[in-house]
Order: structure tokens, then sequence, then C-alpha cells
């Protein structure tokens, strides 16, 4: 039963947002300064806004929330910044090396440049010692395991100083005997180090796959629990009444406990929710084909959903490191507010990768900054207010913008300041449309079947350009757009991914019963995994799905099973539905060819009540009253200033209609309407951008 209140925490790089959501709709959304150094001192910060806004104690407040979530940069940052633990491998004897071989992959545009480093390897050479014993692909055992070396290997470690250990031998995912064998020695000789095997992290086919990914669940999960402790003690001790959950890659919530000792469930955590969150905002509308824009100080995240599916990522390879549990797929790209512009050796205009972030910031938080940045562009073209931003917290500078952007970029390329900024802007934008292109249009989607959804401070001032290069007709940007991925965490369902492999040929031959029972085994765990988090058999939700493929090829198909026991009905119908993905994704099938099934997976759901949509005063048709006065914007390269209108977004009412060109300024974010545009105020707090026709 929903108490008061929903509380959604996203700590981000530079802001901490925190989002408020009541019983009665109501959403309200508040930022604070993030502090790596101490997740709790950011949370109580936020906290103590929230208390005074409210005027109750933050005891009161925590004690009459349902739920507490935390999306965390934690994980993703620690892997950044190569700032996890110090860490040893356990493999299979002539494997030591195969996380530097990576099956000979080197990243697109870079494949023949024999000068690009390698990926820096996240346990030392030293540190990966080789074990004897050998499990053979049908799980018999050929080589008994090798203990006495894995005792040495453990006085090894322990003389180095190691924090964490992974396990990962060949055919561990047919008989994990020998790994689990091995961290019990482990864990004999070396107490309190942490230690994880490649059958428990990543129990699927491909070893160089399941190895890097343990690695990496090595590397940051001691980090990960101290980080969780810290926030499980902090919010025990305001007299939580429920644990506190965290939003994980995969778009779904944990418990701290099953995020301790898997911290690469929660390297995509911050942006994960955002897609959840744009569905919501969408659903009033009837629709379920949205591409989800997140802009903030130095990134871009965008993320595609279509008919209400999230296109999730498997098998991939991030920041150089391949991970194979399921994350959802984010495109990311280095253009934020504080991406900065500068002049090239050839002349060119360049804006990004490059961010000047919280700190100098841009030239007119009047912090340090001497180089022009986007938020400086958008300054000088008049969609920033110049005497506030954040609801006032920082008085922006114009003078020094248009000084910063005349001396690095109008000068040199002999312009006007005004065309240089807005270039900069034009600049950006292109690099966004881009990113959108390679989530859309390079994978199948007509990106003109999609509305766009705004997140992020400063995407509300680029979205409707971005929108008609695009040839997108509707944009939607939710009131809490600043906090989106906050919000989207209130509104998310406890989720968890159980993984196997159950390698066969799917023929009249097939064990039917063995792959009946792999999908029960799973999902068994998982019902009694979330039935003792307090939940229901009527609140769970089960998906499955298999990687599949033509016998001899070397990638697999994924295709949805249908719940339920598998007869060689239902295996009739799956192959079915192989050979048309197939068709789907490569433009062709063989039906006359085997099928061998490689790897399944059930995804089990927790589904959790939704707020409900917000009650906001119906419009008297005078949009005036929220009218604070017009300001010269520059919308094209012209040089031809408009007068636009702007409006107090506090003030507006649901179905208030606002044509282009016009400015909507809330109190963390700005909304630029373009001439040719129209926007109105929904009833579900939400506003609604549409080209006119």
């Amino acid at each position: 039963m929903r108490t008061q209140y929903r509380l959604g925490i996203d700590a981000g790089g530079t802001f901490t947002d925190f989002v408020l959501a009541d019983l009665d709709g109501g959403v309200r959304l508040y930022k604070s300064p993030s502090t790596p150094e101490d997740g709790t001192k950011a949370i109580r910060a936020g906290l103590e806004q929230i208390s005074a806004d409210l005027g109750k104690s933050i005891e009161d407040i925590i004690a009459q929330c349902d739920l507490c979530i935390n999306g965390t940069t934690v994980a993703l940052n620690a892997l950044i910044e190569k700032k996890g633990v110090k860490m040893g491998l356990l493999c299979t004897e002539g494997h030591e090396d195969s996380i530097e071989i990576r099956l000979g992959h080197k990243e697109e545009g870079y494949r023949y440049d024999s000068a690009y480093p390698p990926a820096q390897m996240l346990v030392p050479r030293h540190l990966r010692r080789p074990i004897k014993g050998r499990i053979l692909a049908d799980g018999s055992e050929k080589e008994t395991l090798d203990e006495r070396a894995i005792v040495e290997a453990a006085k090894y470690f322990r003389d180095e100083g190691v924090e964490s250990v992974a396990v990962s031998f060949l055919w561990s995912v047919r008989n994990p005997e020998h790994e689990r064998r091995a961290k019990a020695l482990l864990e004999q000789e070396l107490p309190g180090v942490f230690i994880c095997t490649g059958s428990e992290v990543y129990p699927q086919v491909r070893e160089y796959t399941r190895t890097s990914t343990t690695i990496i669940n090595a590397y940051l999960s001691p980090v990960m629990a101290r980080y969780v402790s810290k926030i499980d003690d902090f919010f025990a001790s305001l007299g939580a009444r429920y644990p506190v959950r965290y939003f994980q890659s995969n778009g779904g919530l944990a418990v701290g406990s099953a995020m301790r000792g898997r911290a690469v469930n929660a390297i995509n955590s911050g942006p994960a929710s955002a897609p959840q969150a744009g569905l919501f905002c969408a659903k009033p509308f009837g629709v379920d084909n949205i591409i989800t824009v997140d802009m903030g100080g130095t990134s871009f995240d965008i993320t595609l959903t279509r008919e209400g599916q999230t296109n999730l990522n498997k098998n991939i390879d991030f920041l150089r490191y391949r991970i194979g549990v399921p994350m959802i797929q984010v495109e990311t790209l280095g253009a934020g507010g504080g991406s900065i512009a500068s002049v090239d050796d050839y002349g060119m205009l360049q804006v990004g990768p490059e961010s000047a972030g919280a700190n100098p910031g841009p030239v007119c938080y009047g912090k340090g900054g001497t180089r022009p940045t986007v938020t400086d562009a958008n300054l000088v073209l008049g969609y920033l207010n110049p005497d506030a931003v954040l609801g006032g917290q920082i008085t922006l500078d114009r003078a020094a913008a248009e000084k910063a952007i005349r001396e690095h970029i109008a000068e040199p390329l002999g312009i006007s300041v005004e065309k240089a900024a807005y270039g900069i802007s034009m600049i950006v934008n292109l690099n966004m449309v881009n990113g959108i292109r390679r989530v859309s249009i390079e994978r199948g989607y007509d990106p003109r079947d999609f509305a766009l959804v705004c997140a992020g401070g400063a995407a509300g001032m680029h979205i409707a350009a971005l929108a008609e290069e695009m040839g997108i007709k509707e944009v939607l940007i939710p009131k809490v757009a600043s906090g989106l991925c906050a919000f989207g965490q209130t509104i998310s369902d406890v989720k968890y991914n159980y993984l196997a492999t159950n390698p066969m040929r799917l023929d009249v031959e097939a064990d039917l019963s063995g792959l009946n029972s792999s999908f029960h085994e799973l999902e068994d765990k998982g019902r009694t995994h979330l039935l003792g988090d307090g939940f229901n058999d009527a609140d769970i939700g089960i998906e499955r799905s298999v990687e599949m493929r033509y016998v001899g090829q070397i990638h697999e198909c994924t295709v949805p099973v249908a719940t339920g026991v598998i007869d060689q009905a239902g295996l009739e119908q799956l192959l079915a539905c192989f050979h048309q993905r197939h068709e789907q994704l490569y433009s062709y099938a063989e039906p006359h060819n085997p099928v061998e099934l490689v790897n399944l997976e059930s995804t089990l759901t927790a589904r959790v009540t939704k707020p409900a949509q917000p009650k906001i005063t119906q419009s008297d048709g005078n949009e005036e009253r929220a009218l604070v006065g017009p300001r010269d914007m520059l919308f094209d390269d012209s040089g031809g200033w408009m007068s636009a209108p702007v409006y107090q977004g506090g003030l507006l009412r649901a179905g208030d209609c606002i044509q282009g060109p016009a400015l909507i300024e809330e109190p963390t974010t700005t909304i630029v309407v373009r001439p040719g545009w129209k926007v109105q105020l929904e009833a579900s707090n939400c506003y609604r951008l549409l080209i006119n026709a």
C-alpha cells in the first residue's frame, strides 16, 4: 500500500536531483551539488531543501516514503577514472591473456591504426594466475582442479594487497564445480576479500565476455558495496521503514544487498531510468514510440523505445571493456551546455567533446572559465535570462560570454559575434542529430515515427531544432525535464535478469524437458527473491527470451519465448519466430537449415504502483497572466533578431497554448519555441510542442 511519498534521487557528476512524488500526483523537483567523496552529504542537503519546502522534518518525510530510490554514477565514475580496487584473476591455464587479446577486436575508426594504444588492463599481468583443471563443453571433467595452485595464488594475492578476486574458468557455465571450489578456497585463505565467479556473474556462453564481465564486477563491487552500506545506514538512521532501492542498468530497481556484489549491474544506472519516465509522459497522448534525449552540462544521452519496449544491449564494448549483462541501450555524446567551442588548425569550428564542466564552468558563470561554451552561445542568442539561471542561484555575465566568443571564434573566423554564437549552437545540434540517427536510422527505425522526449536542464533550448532536423513533428517536455531520470526512478519496477546457457540443436530430438527445467529453475530463484522482498505472486511478471542461431553461425539472434511449458508446438512457434527475426535483422532467412539454442534468459519484474497523474489548474484562455516581457532572440544565421515573448512557466495553466517564437522559463530549464512551432501545457503537467502544419 502506498504511503504519502516516493523519493527518487539521481546522483550525477555535477548535481544530485531529487524528485518527491505524492499520492495526489504532485511532483516536486530539487537539486543539490553532488559530493562524490560522500554521497550522503548531497542527499542530506537535498532533504533539507525538501524539509524546508514542506515544513516537515527530514525524519518524518522519510518515514512516509514507501520507496527511496537511488540512481548513482559511483560504479561508472570508478570505471572511467580507473579508481576500482586492486584485484586478481584466476583463469584456466593458457588463458591469462584473453582479456588483452580481446578476440582481436579494435574500436571502429582505429582498426588499422598501429599507434592506437591498447585498453588499460584492470588486472595487471602478474595478478592473473593460471590454474590447471579443465571442464569440457559437455560439462564433464577432463582434468582435475589444481587446488595447490589456488592456495599459492591466494598467498600471492594477500602479499600484494589484493582487495578482490575474479574467477573465470572455461565452460564453467556447463559445470561450475571448479569455480565453486576455487571460491571456497579463496574465501578460506583471504577473509574479507571480495570474490566472484563467472558462473555467478554472467552464466552464459562466450569465455572472453564472461571473463571481462567478471573482472569488471570484481573491480567495482567493493567500491559499490561501501557506497551502498553508507547510503543504507544513512537512511536507516533517518527512520526509513523500507530498504533503499538502487537503480540498475537494465532499467529496474534492486535492493542494496543485490547490488553490493553486482556492481556491473549499476554501471549505466543514471540514464537508464529516462525511458520509463518518457513513456509515462507520453502515455496520455497514446504515444509508445519515443526517443528520449537528455542534455546536461557535459553529455547528451539518447535512448530509443519502440512500441513501449526500450532497446537492451548485451555483450557490448563499453569504455573499451566487454560487458555481457543486459543494459539499457544508451548512446552518449560529449555534447552538453558546458561543451567548449574552438577553431581547429584547419579553420573549422568545433564544439565538444571537451567540457568546461561545473568548475570552472561556462565563461558566463564568472567562475574562472575563459573558453566559450554552448551555454555562453545560448546566452548571447537571447535564450537564457541574463539576470538569473537555476532559480537565481547563478547570475550570468553576458558581456563576458560575448568577449570569449569574439576572441576565440568570431575574430579567427572573420564573422560577427552573433553568427559565431549561432554557429556554436548549430554545430552542437548537428552533433546531437548524428547521435539520434545512430540509434534510429542506422538501426532501421524512421525517426519521423517517434516523438522526442526532452530531459536535462539544457535540452529545452535545442529540442525543437533537433526535431526540425530529424523531421519529427512532436516534442514532449515534462515539467520535471531537468530531473527526468530521478522521476523515472519513482515509477520504475523492481527487475532482475537471470541468465543461463543450454546449448542444443532445436530439432525433433531436442531435450525440451531440460529446457523447461532450466527456465523453471531461473524463475523459481527469481520468484523466491521477490517474495522475500515483500511482493506477492500477483505483482510478479515474467518475460523469457533465448539466443539462437543457424548451426555454424558465430552470432545469435534474441527471440522472445512465451511463458509456460515449451512442447513440440511451442518449439515450432519458436523456430518460426527465429526465422522471422533473422530476416528482419539480416534481410534473409534459411528455414531449411538446422537451428541451435545457445543462451536463455528470464526477466522477473515486480510491479510497483505508479503515481497518480497531477492535478493542475485549467486554463481560462488568458496566457498573458504568465507573460514576463519580450526579449530579442536569434533563430538563424541571418542576423535578424526577433522580439519574442517570454513566459513564466509556473504561471501557465493546463490548456494554455503559445505560438512560437516564444520562450518559457522554468526554475531549472528553459524552453525555446522556434518560429513555426506551438506549445501547449497539458493536464499531465507536460509541455507538448507541435510543428504548425
